[in-house]
């Protein structure tokens, strides 16, 4: 796809934005959301998970309502969460939970930085590569919309059909869609930066050496082919420590499709 674009942009840690969900006073549990989410998309669950921590969810940068930032490399954005993680966590060793992109953060930030975190728990991702041709129709279809003559979800909705063929995905992406103060449609997400580096963020973030000791947790979809058997032995060369769940019923999102089951098991991993 050629896309061309004018930027305005951040260049440095940026200071990221994030939701408290409650549970002042316990032990932190931070969540770092997938690619294209944003803090908005754990806000049940979080909630539901303050009974048993203080629960902040973070717009990873180029996303929500963090800045928008060059370079979108992982590097980049585990140095944004530790920024945050000093401003905000006085020093306490967290709970990092990280889906899909963000368990890609979270994953690289725990082997760079173990000091940081009581425990690991990683979301339907894998140490590996990926290619999805289902994204770039995704990002073709976003690419493809005129703003200038949109006037509301459902209708951005429509026309993406022809590209994003699941109903769900496409009501996904227009959560990142927001009208203005002048009543013009902008996406909160910055799209030609993620557009260009897609083929980065789908890379494996970890060095062949790179490992975390610590108690982990890997979540996989059993209808979701993100993690499959075949990744069980990169998991466990890098988080030799690491317990590997699969919930049959859910899909890539296993805190939207199984809800319910998915607070359990975090409860009861973290309990341990």
């Amino acid at each position: 796809m050629s896309v061309h674009f004018l930027r305005v942009l951040t260049v440095g840690v940026v200071n990221l934005f994030h939701r408290d969900l409650g549970g002042a006073g316990r032990p932190r549990l931070v969540i770092l959301h997938g690619l294209l989410g944003s803090s908005r998309n754990w806000q049940t669950v979080g909630r539901e998970l303050a009974g048993s921590f203080h629960v902040q969810a973070l717009d990873l940068r180029n996303h929500g309502g963090s800045a928008h930032a060059e370079p979108m490399e992982y590097e980049a954005m585990v140095e944004d969460v530790v920024g945050w993680l000093d401003a905000q966590a006085e020093g306490a060793r967290v709970t990092l939970l990280g889906h899909s992109m963000g368990g890609k953060v979270a994953m690289l930030l725990a082997c760079r930085h173990p000091e940081r975190l009581r425990q690991l728990i990683v979301v339907d991702i894998a140490p590996r590569d990926y290619h999805s041709e289902a994204h770039r129709g995704e990002f073709e279809a976003m690419n493809e919309l005129r703003l200038e003559e949109l006037h509301s979800r459902a209708e951005a909705e429509l026309r993406f059909e022809a590209r994003v063929p699941d109903w769900a995905m496409r009501k996904f992406l227009t959560t990142n869609l927001e009208r203005t103060e002048d009543g013009r449609w902008r996406w909160l997400i910055n799209l030609p930066v993620l557009t260009e580096t897609l083929p980065v963020l789908e890379r494996d973030a970890l060095r062949e050496t790179d490992r975390f000791g610590g108690p982990t947790l890997f979540v996989a979809g059993g209808k979701s082919r993100y993690v499959t058997a075949a990744d069980h032995a990169a998991v466990r060369r890098h988080f030799p420590a690491a317990e590997i769940v699969t919930m049959p019923e859910a899909g890539h999102n296993p805190h939207m499709e199984t809800r319910e089951a998915f607070v359990a098991l975090i409860k009861a991993h973290t309990a341990q």
